[in-house]
């Protein structure tokens, strides 16, 4: 492809780009838009902007980036959590590597790739852009040494600063857990896979287990319940209540209440009579006896555990309670706000059924998109473009209409079919049985990252150079040296997705396009008011995997070619004030994973580098540069040395909690006389209502399944009235 249609491209992107930045600068200051713009601000700081209309309103400005600016790292910590607070960090960590990588590989090995051959170069327009990538380099050239001090320059500086983060996001979250002091999920345990109690009753069976081999730890436990009889159950129980209130109230001495109608014709004014009958308390319909309490204890499915220290509830969760590893299995439960309650009710033992069917269905998946890949790839090639469709030959041999259709439609393309990637990874997250709602983002942050990287890259390169003769599948030993060969030739396919997916995907982002049009839809067609409860939360699982993959194209294209570097560099810094803007203004922190993302980013940035560094031992291996090659072999050595004092150092961090700092939080509590209230805190904490008809709504609206369990299926405006089924604090 020439340069110059590598520049139409960039054009029409940041044409885009300027368009939506503009249109969203006038946008957010409209008064209908508030929700879309400031959703979380009105929903936790009930914030709202005057709405008086000024010129101002219909005046692009660029001032949300200097506000956005305007917040230090404990105002985001506040507000948005500490997940936020360490994607936020690895934007800052790519700005500072890419920034050293394009300045070194820019001066240094640009020029080295430009004028590696002795050729009669053509005007920068004219020219291809190979001529940049070092596949413009000659065998055997001392050029090469330039490429591998280049490598170990931006090796070491990565290595350098992805250590200080690790340590810094280590301290950040040492002291998120310190200061949780009420987080009711250090005291809980979440048990499943009850075995049978025979002839005595659930909760005095699970009771006795804990009494017997936890007694002095042991403080309560929950039954989570299945719908169904329970639900008939609470149904009854609420008609016992509305009857009993309708006695007390001072109108209810008189059976007769009178209703106006004036749909049947005749005086609107003439009252009609309902006779009411006595209310009778022991109606058969509504009795709740303890046969049905009984029936109602074989619906359940799990059940929380409640102790009196973190400390006792970690150890719980952490160890075997039976010989048999499949009866009375234990975890650290979720927060309240985090449980998935859908999934608890699956059984433990079809848990590994269930993730062997979403791995094949992931990779059955993962070769479909094959498809569409492939047929991308040849849009890159004008040869095979006219092959495929000989009625455009006349079309495609207008310059304009090439440099379009090679250099801005191919990745367009890939971009729409991506749409379709996330939705269905976070089904199948869902279906794999998560039991907490930022596990299954977790999971499905996974799943989108292997999936880019498979068939955004690999996929992508293979197809695009060696498809046709068929090397990835005949030699699939000299992988690293395909990859070598074929990334020179793709680097323009791939400095097209950075601005159709990075630039003009930021400024869509920022946009809010799917929700402005929602919000047009509801106020103006459906005349519904805004409701605060539709704030969405921040899209980790497809904002990480995409951040992570423009990453593994900078370290692989540094030293292969350079030319990417500068608009990475744009992309990341558009991104951070992007997402910091987001992240302050429409999105809502409803659960926080505790920065648990950060061994993805940071172990994604290892590979990355480790790619590199094997693919540049294959391009020194073509290049005939024998002493590149064994330093590059030490480098790789360095890296890997270097990851795995990071994993001895960090990794345990983010798995698990330290018995230092949960006892010496348990000993603040105590000493402190707050250890009481949160035990009284936890008996109610986990406590899970049938959502009433506006939240099963605002659920629907959130892309959220109608949740199939209950905890304590008495517990609800009634319980003053019919004491709530609890088991028995000690």
């Amino acid at each position: 492809m020439e340069f110059s249609a590598l520049m139409t491209s960039a054009g029409i992107n940041v044409g885009l780009c300027a368009l939506f930045l503009c249109l969203y600068s006038i946008l957010r200051k409209q008064p209908t838009n508030v929700y879309v713009y400031f959703g979380r601000r009105i929903a936790q700081e009930h914030y709202r902007e005057t709405e008086c209309y000024t010129l101002d309103r219909l005046v692009p400005s660029p001032s949300w980036i200097l506000k956005a600016w305007g917040n230090t790292e404990n105002d985001i910590l506040h507000c948005a959590g500490l997940d936020s607070v360490v994607f936020l960090r690895f934007l800052v960590f790519s700005i500072r590597v890419f920034s050293i990588a394009t300045i070194v590989c820019l001066f240094g090995v640009l020029p080295a790739n430009y004028f590696g051959r002795d050729m009669l170069h053509k005007q920068i327009q004219l020219e291809s852009v190979e001529v940049f990538s070092i596949a413009n380099v000659k065998e055997g050239s001392r050029w090469l040494w330039v490429h591998c001090l280049a490598l170990y320059i931006v090796t070491f500086s990565s290595c350098a600063l992805l250590y200080q983060e690790s340590k810094n996001i280590s301290r950040m979250r040492l002291a998120y857990i310190r200061r949780s002091p009420h987080n009711l999920s250090h005291f809980t345990v979440l048990l499943r896979s009850i075995p049978n109690p025979g002839g005595e009753m659930l909760r005095d069976t699970i009771r006795n287990f804990f009494r017997n081999y936890h007694g002095p730890s042991y403080l309560s436990h929950q039954l989570i319940y299945r719908t169904g009889k329970v639900q008939k159950l609470m149904s009854s129980a609420e008609k016992v209540y509305r009857k009993f209130v309708q006695l007390r109230l001072p109108s209810s001495n008189t059976r007769q209440r009178l209703y106006r109608c004036g749909l049947c014709g005749g005086d609107k004014t003439t009252p009609f009579r309902f006779h009411k009958n006595e209310v009778d308390l022991n109606e058969k319909s509504i009795d709740l006896t303890f046969a049905d309490i009984v029936q109602a204890e074989k619906d359940c499915i799990a059940a929380f555990v409640f102790f009196k220290t973190r400390y006792a509830a970690a150890i719980v969760s952490q160890l075997m309670q039976s010989p048999n590893p499949t009866l009375w299995v234990t975890d650290q439960a979720p927060e309240p706000h985090d449980v998935y309650w859908s999934n608890l009710s699956i059984s433990y033992n079809w848990l590994w059924f269930r993730r062997v069917l979403i791995l094949v269905t992931s990779i059955a998946f993962m070769f479909a998109f094959l498809l569409p890949v492939t047929f991308v790839q040849s849009l890159t090639q004008l040869t095979q473009m006219k092959k495929m469709f000989p009625f455009f030959r006349d079309i495609l041999k207008m310059p304009m209409v090439t440099k379009v259709v090679t250099g801005y439609l191919p990745s367009v393309i890939l971009l729409l079919f991506f749409y379709t990637v996330p939705p269905v990874m976070m089904l199948l997250s869902t279906i794999e049985g998560s039991i907490s709602r930022s596990d299954r983002k977790k999971s499905a942050c996974h799943k989108i990252l292997y999936f880019t990287l498979w068939n955004v890259f690999f996929v992508n390169v293979l197809s695009g150079s060696l498809l046709t003769q068929l090397n990835a599948i005949t030699r699939p030993k000299d992988l690293a040296s395909q990859l070598a060969e074929a990334i020179p030739k793709q680097a323009t396919f791939f400095i097209t997705y950075v601005l159709t997916s990075g630039w003009v995907g930021l400024c869509s982002e920022i946009m809010q396009i799917f929700a402005l049009v929602y919000n047009f839809i509801r106020k103006y067609v459906f005349k519904l008011d805004d409701d605060p409860e539709l704030v969405p939360t921040f899209p980790y699982h497809t904002e990480i995997p995409k951040v992570l993959f423009f990453g593994l194209l900078g370290f692989t294209c540094s030293i292969l070619a350079p030319l990417i570097l500068p608009f990475l560099l744009v992309y990341f810094c558009l991104g951070y004030a992007v997402y910091l803007n987001q992240i302050l203004n429409v999105y809502v922190c409803k659960y926080d994973m505790g920065g648990t993302l950060w061994p993805l980013m940071h172990n994604t940035t290892v590979f990355s580098m480790v790619l590199t560094q094997i693919i540049a031992i294959a391009v020194f291996g073509i290049k005939l540069s024998k002493f590149s090659a064994g330093f590059t072999i030490l480098l790789i050595i360095g890296t890997l040395l270097f990851n795995e004092y990071c994993r001895q150092r960090f990794s345990s961090i983010f798995t698990s909690l330290s018995v230092q700092d949960l006892i010496e939080m348990d000993r603040e509590d105590e000493l402190s006389g707050r250890m009481e209230d949160i035990h009284e805190e936890l008996l109610s904490g986990y406590y899970k209502y049938f959502p009433d008809k506006d939240s099963q709504k605002s659920d629907k609206c959130n892309g959220e399944n109608s949740d199939s369990t209950i905890v304590n299926p008495f517990a609800s405006n009634f319980s003053q009235v019919i004491k709530p089924i609890r088991s028995e604090s000690l």
